[in-house]
């Protein structure tokens, strides 16, 4: 596919200007699943960097493998700005926001990489790459049958130019259903504070409604990987299908067989916020079906350093979360146990208590970071 061989030709080209030999930023792996790197703040500290690659036309979630401040915030801002499926401008983008973060210089090379697919003429104007403009005209040609939403739909403000850009701009690229579920949820806040029975808190519910909105501009949800579904409309608490995983795993094998025998074709997660979101994590379980392995506990919980206040950041979005609990589950050799009924063994009370004895064990001995051969 063109998609994968752009993938690989713009990942060896961040291999060659980033070699392991260089002063600031190395490239340590590069395949098209992940990408593993370390930038080098001073010769005394070196932060790996991992980009773990979903899609090669959707963005990859970056992370760092430790938690830092700074590089959290370079990352949340290439994915704010990032174009979708370019990991050579996000990287470029990467190592430019760290260098400036940390009063370094912008390695030679970098700039190049921030628009790879423009070209000038000669007079100086902009011309598109010819892969590029085959991409955008088939983009285009999606977007004219997504149906989408129109400003008249959801701007009930009529002569305000001013109200009905910001209107525009707010749910710019996502489709109608899902801007009436976001003004739905909007009017239910508004009658809840009228009633002075507010959910939640204002902070946690304008964040989670910034994050709504965001999956549903987002090219994973749209192209299907998962869906999101709110509890009862409650903002709080999600139900999370999760549809596609690594195509090479032995899950998305199971997952095959899971349809063929239940009729159902996706991972089921519940995901639930408390008010004071999103400084503390939230707390994330599988439903259905049960799991064997995947870092997967009794009840469901699941075993991950971001999920706990030691390894979760209030810069983390939730699109992120999702596809990194994708990630882990395939990482884990996550496996559909067929014969197990879920009746008994996943519940939300038993998912929590095995997740609070989690925590008080890792919280004592620390968290294991395997070794780089081992992912």
């Amino acid at each position: 596919m063109a998609c994968y061989a752009k993938l690989k030709e713009d990942l060896k080209c961040l291999e060659n200007l980033f070699t392991q030999n260089h002063d600031v930023f190395q490239i340590n792996s590069a395949t098209v699943d992940d990408l593993t790197c370390t930038f080098i703040p001073s010769p005394d500290n070196k932060i790996v960097i991992h980009a773990n690659i979903t899609d090669p036309q959707s963005n990859p979630i970056w992370f760092c493998e430790k938690e830092n401040m700074l590089v959290e915030v370079a990352i949340s801002e290439i994915q704010d700005n990032a174009v979708c499926g370019n990991i050579k401008a996000q990287a470029g983008n990467l190592v430019k926001k760290l260098c400036e973060l940390h009063n370094l210089l912008v390695p030679p090379g970098v700039e190049s990489l921030l628009l790879p697919s423009i070209k000038r003429d000669e007079e100086g104007s902009d011309i598109a790459d010819s892969s590029d403009e085959d991409e955008l005209m088939e983009f285009l040609s999606e977007e004219s049958d997504e149906e989408e939403v129109s400003v008249d739909e959801v701007n009930p403000v009529s002569g305000n130019s001013s109200d009905s850009s910001l209107v525009n701009k707010e749910y710019n690229g996502i489709a109608s259903k899902n801007v009436q579920e976001l003004e739905k949820l909007k009017q239910m806040q508004r009658q809840d504070y009228l009633k002075g029975q507010p959910t939640g808190s204002v902070q946690a519910t304008d964040r989670l409604m910034k994050e709504l909105r965001d999956i549903y501009k987002s090219e994973s949800y749209k192209n299907g990987i998962y869906d999101v579904e709110l509890v009862n409309d409650c903002l709080y608490d999600w139900n999370v299908k999760l549809f596609k995983v690594d195509p090479d795993s032995q899950l998305a094998n199971d997952l095959v067989s899971y349809k063929e025998k239940e009729g159902k074709d996706f991972i089921y997660l519940n995901i639930s916020y408390k008010s004071n979101f999103p400084f503390v994590p939230p707390f994330v379980r599988v439903i259905a079906p049960i799991i064997q392995g995947g870092y997967v506990l009794t009840g469901g919980a699941i075993c991950m350093e971001l999920l706990t206040t030691q390894g979760w950041s209030s810069a983390y979005n939730l699109e992120s979360l999702i596809l990194q609990v994708s990630a882990t589950l395939v990482k884990g050799k996550a496996r559909i146990a067929f014969n197990s009924s879920p009746r008994g063994q996943y519940s939300l009370s038993r998912a929590q208590q095995s997740h609070r004895h989690l925590v008080q064990i890792h919280e004592k001995k620390g968290w294991y970071t395997p070794p780089q051969e081992d992912g």
